[in-house]
């Protein structure tokens, strides 16, 4: 392993009394509309057919103003290691958490959209240092994707999936990791996809719960079971897609309200983590309120509703048809994700050497969040498949 370098600076994170204060004055001023005309009487995933339904907003908008502690979660972030450094003029937000072991392998972890880096927090420390001896360990690096979070907002286009996964080599670079591993889902799948593709010459192997087959594929040959989950992927590009559409499309519209409203970035967050979690009703069934308004705080005091949102219009074709993914890679088809229950067969179009993969019975699209201590386990035995294949143990 390199030395890292010195451009690598130590942060901080720590909102002002005045902008808490300004938040849940926000909060106990809020505006709300009328309930929801649907059945409300019987729980279940249609009650949310209209959107988040009143009672649910109402409840966690209370919490986040009387009950919800931002402070823990800042604390949170600085016990496991926070820095920044500049890559092609953007400053760039990451943790950063070194393994004690010393077989230990260099990881970046990517999260997507709604998320950020409050979806891996509860999983550093038993990546870096698993309590099985057995299990691989790994030196833990989660960046904040441009305009998420601490990583400064871009002032123009270009930051792609393409251009994001060449500032990740060159982040692990200065950390001193000249070679690494890659895990993502959602936006963090692509950029890992890219990873993967473009840069053999660093990248060990990934990891991946989002393989977006390339164009041209055929459902001849697919099982029943693959075809029914292909039709439900199409049914979600062509039904459930509106708030991507509009994001890649009118980022700037979207993103006063974002920027201006909490209650506002609350309901668009809120309503992807229930449509996307594998749950009967409410998301709050396996991810805490707490997790999830740490999530939507890091938004609303960053202020990055909007130059978030930009990264649909940055990437509108997600990954280039051309691209194939050469080094091993593992992939975790969850049941309950959304446009990523891609078929073996159409994976291995992009994806050539697939080494593992997994489709567990429960999870959604932030298995991290949902099903924390499986996600674990998942992603040490599928890096360690992808270790192995390339000549390197874990």
């Amino acid at each position: 392993m390199d030395r890292p370098t010195d451009d690598v600076q130590a942060f901080e994170a720590h909102a002002t009394d005045a902008d808490l204060d300004d938040l849940r004055a926000r909060l106990a001023a809020a505006r709300l509309p009328e309930a929801e005309t649907v059945d409300r009487a019987v729980p279940g995933a249609r009650r949310w057919d209209q959107g988040v339904p009143l009672a649910d907003l109402a409840d966690v908008v209370d919490y986040w103003r009387t009950g919800y502690d931002w402070r823990s979660f800042e604390a949170r972030l600085d016990q496991i290691g926070q820095f920044r450094t500049t890559i092609d003029g953007l400053g760039i937000h990451f943790l950063h958490r070194r393994s004690a072991r010393a077989d230990a392998t260099p990881l970046v972890l990517t999260h997507g959209w709604p998320g950020s880096i409050a979806e891996f927090v509860d999983v550093v420390d038993e990546l870096a240092d698993p309590q099985d001896a057995d299990a691989p360990a790994f030196h833990v690096v989660v960046p904040s994707l441009p305009g998420f979070g601490y990583s400064d907002k871009p002032a123009s286009t270009g930051w792609g999936v393409e251009k994001i996964a060449a500032a990740w080599v060159e982040l692990m670079g200065r950390l001193g990791y000249r070679t690494f591993a890659a895990h993502g889902g959602d936006w963090g799948g692509n950029v890992t996809a890219v990873l993967g593709g473009t840069f053999p010459a660093h990248v060990l192997g990934i990891h991946t719960t989002f393989a977006l087959a390339p164009p041209g594929v055929t459902t001849d040959g697919l099982t029943a079971v693959e075809r029914r989950r292909t039709e439900e992927t199409r049914d979600f590009w062509l039904h459930h897609r509106a708030y991507a559409k509009q994001q890649a499309t009118r980022p700037q519209t979207i993103g006063y309200s974002l920027v201006d409203s909490p209650v506002g970035l609350l309901a668009w967050i809120l309503d992807k983590f229930a449509e996307w979690s594998d749950t009967e009703d409410s998301p709050f069934e396996t991810i805490s309120r707490d997790r999830i308004l740490d999530d939507v705080t890091l938004y609303w005091l960053t202020r990055t509703g909007a130059s978030a949102a930009r990264i649909y219009h940055e990437s509108p074709g997600s990954l280039a048809p051309e691209l194939r993914v050469d080094v091993p890679s593992a992939i975790t088809m969850y049941p309950r994700d959304i446009e990523s229950r891609t078929p073996r067969a159409w994976a291995q179009e992009r994806y050539r050497r697939i080494v593992r993969w997994e489709e567990p019975e429960a999870g959604g699209h932030f298995p991290s969040l949902e099903v924390p201590e499986y996600f674990v386990k998942d992603l040490q035995a599928g890096l360690a498949a992808v270790l192995a294949a390339g000549g390197r143990g874990s």
